[in-house]
């Protein structure tokens, strides 16, 4: 009898030992991209957090949005930044449709239909899924300050809140405490927006897991392209496209009063007053950052007294077409209605 139950055993295990990698895995929407990548091989990054806690959660939520939080021992924090909090630049919800491709009329489009802000960052959903950050032309700007952060989460966050933000590095707990926040925006299956086909391949044994990973992978993009441009040659002249006010419309009320509004981040207000719009049209030509252009695709830089500046826009984030539509809702803001 123990003979046989050793035999029984054996073939169990054989049996098992056959089943091919990955065969009958869950995939519920809800499951995380990362989970699934974890168990079929993809080492976990330096950035991952084991089950991070509710209360770290939170306060990383309140560190993103509203600049400090209340500590693990109870007090207040002090603010990251006197100047910024990371919303003013980041989103922290989904922004595109196709998670695929880089498309500024579809992230605009899904911008004005979700009424999202139209920012100069990348969003912080998703943001631990990708593998690396600041990337490409961000080099020209923070230099060898970019080394450390483009391959490192933990160095982005620390280069976004003492340089970009202008404010101080993160303590342990609230570095932390970020990144439970962020790992909580992680992206999930029913995200990637896979066929039934990919769903079969991916649940059963017909692919290795190297072959899933890298199926699951090209649903999404590893990172967020940035590429800097200059304003056009001729500003009387523009960029050659043919605005759209409609959309010059969202971009203005989503991109430009995000931080040109009473109270925020910018000492600059624009309104919706004739005043206004007049007053912006009549600085386009100008080779300053009064112009649209020269701010949009240059920003500025921050100033000893005066640390407040403005990001600039990489072409991913808002596309030269774009621009000659913000340029149209300025110069016809009637023709918007």
């Amino acid at each position: 009898m123990k003979k046989h139950l050793t035999i029984f055993g054996s073939l169990l295990i054989f049996s098992i030992a056959m089943i091919p990698a990955g065969f009958q895995r869950s995939l519920d929407a809800s499951t995380p991209i990362a989970t699934l990548l974890f168990d079929l091989g993809e080492v976990k990054p330096e950035h991952f957090i084991e089950a991070p806690t509710t209360e770290a959660i939170l306060r990383g939520e309140e560190i993103v949005k509203l600049g400090r939080t209340i500590a693990p021992n109870g007090s207040q924090s002090s603010y990251v930044s006197k100047y910024y909090t990371c919303t003013s630049c980041h989103n922290v919800v989904r922004e595109d449709p196709n998670l695929t491709v880089v498309d500024q009329d579809a992230r605009l489009e899904y911008a004005m239909t979700n009424n999202i802000p139209y920012l100069q960052g990348s969003t912080f959903w998703g943001m631990v899924n990708r593998e690396t950050w600041y990337n490409d032309d961000y080099v020209l700007k923070y230099g060898d300050l970019v080394r450390k952060a483009e391959k490192s989460l933990k160095e982005s966050v620390h280069l976004c809140a003492t340089v970009c933000a202008q404010g101080r590095p993160l303590e342990d707990w609230e570095m932390q405490s970020v990144l439970a926040y962020f790992w909580s925006l992680q992206m999930q299956i029913g995200d990637l927006n896979l066929s039934d086909s990919e769903k079969k391949q991916l649940a059963g044994p017909t692919l290795t897991d190297e072959e899933k990973i890298a199926l699951i992978k090209s649903r999404y993009l590893q990172k967020s392209p940035a590429t800097f441009v200059n304003p056009p040659d001729n500003k009387k002249k523009g960029y050659p496209y043919e605005g759209d006010p409609k959309l010059g419309k969202g971009i203005y009320e989503l991109g430009c009063q995000h931080c040109h509004r009473p109270e925020g981040e910018s000492d600059v207000v624009f309104d919706n007053s004739n005043l206004t719009y007049k007053w912006l049209k009549k600085h386009i030509p100008d080779n300053s950052e009064l112009s649209i252009y020269e701010i949009i695709r240059k920003g500025t830089y921050a100033e000893y007294g005066h640390k407040e500046y403005m990001p600039h826009y990489t072409l991913e984030k808002m596309s030269d077409r774009q621009l000659e539509h913000l340029r149209a809702f300025i110069e016809h803001p009637e023709d918007a209605n």
